[in-house]
């Protein structure tokens, strides 16, 4: 675990299949898994039942959380369609402004030219795929480092050192590779689908409508929005599957009085209750404590799940957010994302209470992921129950997820 007092760097995500179109109109597509992965790992999803209610369902088979070429088609079919949560406005606030990370084999870095228009693109330069940039920071242009080919903050290339002699080359050609950039709230995303690409304009309406649904004024009136403070990021690597993490944040507060016996004192674990929608699932607890160190957690929680991976908590004045990433058929990083409202920005006492407080709970979640999955890979182990009054969100996912995987 690190803990980074400091403004966002870098945002390392994901493994899946990439290329370039190497043209003069370059469009970035997802390759697709090979055939014979896409046809076991077809076998592996119908063996989850989404048509049978919660109370007489199974979960979802042991080798969707084991089985590599599960883990390959999964990162195909999920991580590639619709918009994906990569970073936050406040990384981009003013002209000039950039920040970078990498999506599946896609390295991108978004930017905020001098005219106040968001962009982003592939990390990568058009010459000889060197990666252009690293972390964040401000710029007027990105040079790559390897031989000095120059691209504007608008893509276009400036500069192609040392090509006299070239032919059949247009230096309008060769700009950077668009990828498809909004934005929402404080969180910034990207869309790699190639319908989405072919559109010139994104309406920021259709976005929300795409990403949250019905559930997205839930959010503002639950003081999800730009007015917080970026406070600092926690990022674990946990030996798990990416959905043991989800699993365990989705059952309703299930393991929490068995698990976080600190958390549960500051929760009235009987107010829980779960809201479901198209794609995000919404948890929400009374605060069950009056006593001034535990207002952390203030008088209600607020935890929202965005499909696939992104989780955004909301509890008196704080606000984070969890990034389940990829990296393996067992192992994921979790980023870790906290904001304050502005008020307490400065009560540093507050601020370092609070985050080891949050910090002793993501150790107890950690060994519970992790054990889970030991559990998983274990013979004595192929599918499991659902409690039905508790964990409908998480049902509410794996049925998400095998729709996305068979569609």
């Amino acid at each position: 675990m690190t803990l980074l007092l400091k403004p966002i760097t870098r945002l390392s995500l994901f493994q899946t299949h990439f290329q370039i179109n190497n043209n003069n109109n370059p469009r970035a597509r997802a390759t697709s898994v090979p055939c014979s992965w896409s046809h076991g790992a077809h076998k592996i999803v119908r063996e989850f039942d989404p048509k049978i209610p919660i109370e007489k369902a199974i979960t979802p088979p042991s080798s969707w959380y084991t089985d590599p070429s599960f883990y390959a088609f999964e990162l195909d079919r999920v991580f590639y369609r619709g918009w994906q949560a990569v970073g936050y406005t406040e990384q981009i606030q003013e002209p000039r402004d950039f920040f970078s990370g990498r999506l599946g084999n896609v390295e991108f870095v978004v930017c905020r030219d001098d005219n106040g228009k968001i962009a982003a693109f592939h990390n990568v330069c058009r010459h000889h795929a060197s990666l252009l940039v690293s972390g964040s920071g401000k710029t007027s242009c990105f040079t790559c480092p390897y031989h000095g080919w120059t691209y504007g903050l608008n893509g276009e290339l400036r500069k192609a050192t040392r090509i006299s002699g070239i032919e059949d080359f247009s230096i309008n050609d060769f700009g950077l590779v668009p990828i498809k950039v909004a934005t929402w709230g404080p969180f910034v995303l990207l869309n790699m689908d190639n319908e989405i690409l072919q559109k010139d304009n994104i309406d920021t309406d259709n976005v929300a409508s795409e990403w949250l649904g019905s559930s997205s004024e839930l959010f503002s009136l639950n003081g999800v929005d730009t007015t917080l403070t970026y406070v600092c990021r926690c990022e674990y690597i946990i030996e798990c599957n990416w959905k043991v993490f989800c699993d365990n944040y989705l059952d309703g507060g299930y393991h929490v009085p068995f698990a976080h016996k600190g958390l549960a004192s500051g929760l009235s674990l009987d107010s829980y209750t779960t809201s479901i929608f198209e794609k995000v699932s919404i948890q929400s607890a009374e605060g069950g404590s009056k006593e001034k160190e535990n207002d952390r957690l203030g008088s209600k929680a607020f935890y929202a799940f965005i499909y696939p991976n992104f989780m955004i908590n909301r509890y008196g004045p704080w606000m984070d957010t969890n990034l389940a990433i990829p990296l393996g058929p067992r192992k994921c990083l979790v980023v870790f994302d906290y904001f304050l409202e502005a008020s307490f920005k400065d009560d540093k006492a507050f601020i370092e209470r609070s985050l080891a407080d949050s910090e002793k709970v993501q150790m107890e979640d950690i060994r519970l992921c992790e054990g889970v999955q030991k559990g998983i890979e274990s013979p004595a182990y192929s599918t499991g129950r659902y409690a039905p009054n508790v964990e409908k969100a998480m049902h509410h996912f794996h049925c998400l997820l095998y729709d996305n995987l068979i569609n």
